[in-house]
Formats: C-alpha cells, sequence, structure tokens
C-alpha cells in the first residue's frame, strides 16, 4: 500500500492553470453549486399555522404544523380542535414528496463528490489525464449522465415543490377543519411557511443543467473523437517544376 501511495504522490503536481481554462473554471462552478442545490432543500424546515376560534370558547386556538426535508407530510402531525369541550383530534397533512426530493439532494451530494475528485484530477494529474484517451471519454459520459441526471431531478423536485407549497399552505389547513367548513367556528389565516430556499434550490437546479450539459463541450474538446488522428502531411518543395 506504501509503494502505491507513493506511486501515486509522485505524479502528483499542483497546477492551478486548468482553473483560468474553461474546463477547469466550469467543473469549480459545478462544485459550487451543486454544494447549494443540495443544501438549500436539504436542510430546509417549515411551520404553518392557522387561527380557530370555536364559538362556544372566547379562546383563540394556533393550530401549527411543522414540516421539513425530505416531505413526508403525510407523516406530519397537527392538533385541531373539535369545538367540544376544548379536546383536540390529530390531523395529517396531504402526500409524501420524499422521493423527489431525495432524488433531488442525492444527485447533488453525488455530483459535489465527482466535481472534488476531477478536479483533484485536473489540478495535480494533469499530464495523466491529458496523456490518455480514456480519461476526457469517461470524463465526458459521466458529465453527459449528470446533466441528465439534473434534467430530470430538477423537473421531478421543481413539481414536487409545487405540491409542497399546496399542502402546507394555511388555506389548506383551514380547508382540512371540519368547523371551518361549515362555519360554525371562525378561522384564519396564520403564518405562511417561507419557501425562499427551496425556490433557490430548483433555480440552482436548472443552473447545474445548464453547466453540466454545457461542459460536455469542452471535455469533448479534449477527447480523441475532437481532436485529428493524423495530421495532415507538409507539402516541402515546389509544385510543378520542371
Amino acid at each position: 500500500m506504501e509503494a502505491v501511495a507513493q506511486k501515486v504522490m509522485s505524479g502528483f503536481s499542483l497546477d492551478a492553470g486548468p482553473l483560468k481554462e474553461p474546463l477547469g473554471f466550469i467543473r469549480a462552478l459545478e462544485w459550487i453549486f451543486s454544494i447549494f442545490a443540495f443544501a438549500t432543500a436539504g436542510v430546509y424546515s417549515g411551520r404553518s399555522s392557522s387561527i380557530v376560534q370555536c364559538p362556544s370558547e372566547t379562546k383563540v386556538i394556533n393550530i401549527n404544523a411543522s414540516f421539513a426535508y425530505p416531505f413526508r407530510l403525510n407523516m406530519v402531525e397537527y392538533k385541531v380542535p373539535t369545538c367540544n369541550n376544548g379536546t383536540l383530534v390529530s390531523q395529517y397533512l396531504i402526500g409524501d414528496y420524499s422521493s423527489s426530493a431525495e432524488f433531488f439532494v442525492s444527485v447533488g451530494v453525488f455530483a459535489f463528490l465527482y466535481c472534488s475528485a476531477t478536479l483533484v484530477l485536473y489540478l495535480g494529474f494533469q499530464n495523466v489525464y491529458r496523456q490518455t484517451s480514456r480519461g476526457p471519454i469517461v470524463d465526458l459520459l459521466v458529465t453527459g449522465a449528470f446533466a441528465f441526471l439534473w434534467l430530470v431531478s430538477s423537473s421531478a423536485w421543481a413539481k414536487g415543490l409545487t405540491d409542497i407549497k399546496f399542502s402546507c399552505s394555511p388555506s389548506t389547513l383551514i380547508n382540512s377543519i371540519q368547523h371551518c367548513q361549515d362555519h360554525s367556528a371562525k378561522c384564519s389565516l396564520g403564518e405562511t411557511p417561507s419557501m425562499g430556499k427551496l425556490n433557490a434550490s430548483v433555480i440552482f437546479g436548472f443552473l447545474n443543467l445548464i453547466l453540466w450539459g454545457g461542459n460536455c463541450w469542452f471535455i469533448f474538446k479534449e477527447t480523441a473523437w475532437h481532436r485529428p488522428a493524423n495530421p495532415p502531411p507538409s507539402v516541402e518543395g515546389g509544385v510543378g517544376q520542371s
């Protein structure tokens, strides 16, 4: 193991030059935006509320529903009044959007890890990357796959976020309370959850799609498919001399 480690370290040569080229610069941007994408969605938590006052009571009751990633809303419990002796019963939010949320975050995490590995390759083993034809081809295929994954996951997450906004809105809480529907209690909107981080995560997802898709062209230029296999021979001497 020590011999392998020494061999690897002997080929390591740190050079920040690739960051000045589109190949390395865009990969660094992908690294940053991947972090923003999965961080803004993966650490989110919010709360929705409404206010209910039963006709036989003077006390105002706050209905609170707290939710967070991965947005299994059908497991989020909140208490609503029965307007009968002050008792409360349990209700749950609607929907399970964990699949689209976890898929989006997973793509972001794996994209971050791949960017980290390839940046080490670009900056420390650039000679190895450019001297072998296999490296750029594998890089191109993986980058293209990530571009497709960003398209699918961002689209699915955008749809999921739209449904989350509806399920977690204060008006949806009011509509789920029977006494608010039959107007036997006074109901009003409470706290609306802030969705700024989740909106940003969708934007970062589609920005990653643009970055990864555009970077395919610059990686393609590094492959043998773009470079001519044999340069045309140079013509020396005059032509048509008698």
